[in-house]
């Protein structure tokens, strides 16, 4: 009964003209394009061979871990206990294997986020929308930063669209062991237990604390000296790393002192800045229209006023947010119908030459310019006073009665 009441309002929602194109069934051609593009950039990339990845971080730390040595003898490993242990596969794997596998599985994994990312909104993998923002990411820096890396941000581009989706359908336990397996890889999505108080899933929050928590217990067990994620990790962290990762990184607390600003006032103003960012996803969260679009926009708020404190952000991060926001599009009354949320984006864009900030060590100031435009813009649309959701609700009011049910 449910699934026909489904079906019946999917097929009675009135579009307008930009959804119907956007939802609209691309030409082959299209897909091709786009497929070629990416095909492009990963051999591209699999034959710069980069002498230093993200991955090879976690990589070494691993075979330290194995080896009987605390992981945190090195400083660069920002991770919690449980990635040391999920990154022992990769040591039986070679550098030439790791040098083709890495780049691909942080592509396909982004990919993977892209399509569940769409799903949200019922919008097929053959649509115009879906062949323009994978071939689109192929000219997108973060994207290409990301996968030159082999940064395993990756694991919480895929995550955070697969949560929203079974949040949205009323599976909050699920949703929450999702996000909890993302932490275990990288904590970057710790900020999304928020969404979950917010919904009052406390069985949800349970496990999203549970499941990092436990592999980092499992992971500990067998690692020495695993204080030393405490007593070494965390101070290097927050007095924002090293010479070498410092100027990339584009957390507000780091940039502004760079521009003369005393750190005492930088911080201050990117606490308050966070906060407010922190408030305003609560208060995007008690407007309960469509629940698809309530749950992206309370989350990529909860995101962006993080990024603007965490110590480090960095480029590639804004992935976690693009994609769920760009599939948001196809909703009559979306924040991401506004030009204003993209324009930020715009200096990310590859190929394009920008004076003073496209050098490697300056690029952090177009990027905290991004995480600031986007969420400032974002909030703004949110809070407008316009209609956030128009013409029949859909398929998104069913689900606000589904995302109610138990946790």
């Amino acid at each position: 009964m449910c699934r026909m009441s489904l079906d019946t309002a999917r097929h009675s929602r009135v579009e307008d003209p930009l959804t119907r194109w956007m939802r609209g069934r691309a030409p082959f051609t299209a897909h091709v394009a786009a497929a070629l593009l990416l095909a492009a950039f990963l051999v591209s990339e699999i034959q710069r061979r980069v002498r230093e990845s993200d991955n090879a971080v976690l990589v070494d730390a691993a075979r330290q871990y194995l080896s009987g040595i605390s992981p945190y003898e090195d400083r660069r490993f920002l991770y919690l206990p449980s990635s040391a242990l999920l990154a022992v596969p990769e040591t039986l794997a070679g550098p030439e294997v790791l040098r083709v596998v890495v780049p691909v599985g942080a592509a396909g994994l982004v990919l993977v986020g892209w399509f569940f990312a769409l799903r949200i909104f019922d919008v097929s993998p053959r649509s115009r929308l879906a062949a323009f923002g994978a071939g689109g990411l192929a000219l997108f820096a973060p994207f290409r930063s990301e996968v030159a890396l082999g940064n395993w941000t990756a694991f919480s581009v895929a995550a955070l669209p697969i949560t929203l989706l079974l949040a949205a359908r009323g599976r909050w336990v699920g949703a929450a062991a999702v996000t909890g397996a993302a932490i275990a890889f990288k904590p970057i999505l710790a900020p999304m237990l928020l969404l979950f108080v917010f919904a009052r899933k406390w069985q949800a929050c349970a496990a999203l604390v549970g499941v990092p928590a436990a592999a980092s217990l499992v992971s500990v067990l067998f690692m020495p000296q695993p204080g030393l994620f405490l007593t070494k990790t965390v101070p290097f962290l927050l007095h924002g790393q090293d010479a070498y990762a410092k100027p990339f990184d584009a957390s507000l607390v780091s940039v502004l002192p760079r521009l003369g600003v005393p750190e005492a006032v930088a911080v201050v103003l990117a606490v308050a800045l966070s906060v407010t960012g922190l408030y305003l996803s609560w208060v995007r969260w008690r407007r309960a229209d469509d629940a698809a679009l309530r749950l992206v926009e309370t989350s990529c708020l909860l995101m962006l006023s993080t990024f603007l404190i965490s110590r480090p952000t960095f480029v590639h991060y804004v992935l976690v947010v693009v994609l769920v926001l760009l599939a948001s599009a196809t909703a009559p009354g979306a924040a991401a119908r506004s030009p204003w949320v993209w324009l930020p984006l715009v200096p990310q864009i590859a190929g394009i030459d920008w004076p003073w900030a496209d050098t490697s060590r300056r690029h952090a100031f177009k990027d905290v310019v991004m995480f600031l435009g986007m969420g400032t813009a974002l909030a703004w649309c949110c809070f407008s006073g316009r209609r956030r959701w128009s013409g029949p609700r859909g398929v998104g009011a069913m689900r606000s009665t589904a995302g109610s049910g138990r946790g």
